[in-house]
């Protein structure tokens, strides 16, 4: 069986920066969007994973460190249990008759036969762009940049609250319609509900980042 270093690419005593680099390439390639699959994409997530996991095998079992005898124990902070997402993926939606405008959208879709892939919840982490939070979820949304210059990652938010960064190509007009990149946005809300995969809805289609373009833009900056 290949070893997670295998899987990346890389020595087992590369360094952390190599070890990232090498994952954000082998993540990408693996993505469905650029001919890759969701099995390779689920590889290449753990083998990084098992990877990161290891770094300080002794941080899970070491004990906590102990208060000045007598003093009086400092109660712990409330846990940030993150926020919860319900998510929906647009092509199941279309291919159901649904639209975004539909009040009872995420009724419909919780009593439907939808796999996973398609509807379903995670948790994500506080101040994590929604789709990295979805990746470490297990999904596979689509994405290209991933720094806000196309539209491939786009979401549309049906409740919750999603702020843009302030540097992205997506016009006020999406924005103020409930739309999202979700590259670089992060949930702010306790519970959010976004409809995943709305990158061809038409005038986001005139925004997408066609992956050999992408790959070029890539290789010019290595």
């Amino acid at each position: 069986m290949a070893s997670p270093f295998d899987v990346l690419g890389v020595d087992p005593d590369a360094d952390e920066e190599t070890i990232e680099q090498a994952y954000r390439e082998r993540v990408f390639e693996a993505h469905p969007d650029h001919g890759g699959s969701a099995a390779e994409f689920q590889r290449v997530r753990r083998a990084y994973e098992r990877i990161e996991a290891g770094a300080d095998p002794a941080a899970e079992t070491r004990p906590p460190a102990e208060g000045t005898p007598g003093e009086e124990p400092v109660p712990d902070e409330p846990e940030d249990v993150g926020v919860t997402v319900e998510y929906l993926d647009y092509q199941a939606l279309a291919d159901r008759g649904w639209e975004l405008t539909d009040a009872d959208l995420f009724e419909k879709a919780a009593t439907a036969d939808l796999g996973d892939g398609d509807y379903g919840e995670f948790v994500a982490e506080p101040g994590t762009p929604l789709l990295e939070a979805a990746e470490e979820a297990g999904h596979a949304w689509p994405f290209a940049c991933r720094g806000g210059a196309c539209t491939n990652c786009a979401v549309a938010i049906f409740d919750g609250e999603m702020p843009m960064h302030a540097s992205h190509i997506l016009p006020q007009e999406w924005i103020d319609r409930g739309v999202r990149l979700s590259c670089v946005s992060a949930p702010v809300s306790d519970e959010m509900q976004v409809v995943f995969n709305v990158k061809h809805l038409p005038g986001l289609e005139e925004l997408l980042l066609p992956a050999s373009r992408f790959d070029q833009a890539r290789s010019s900056s290595d």
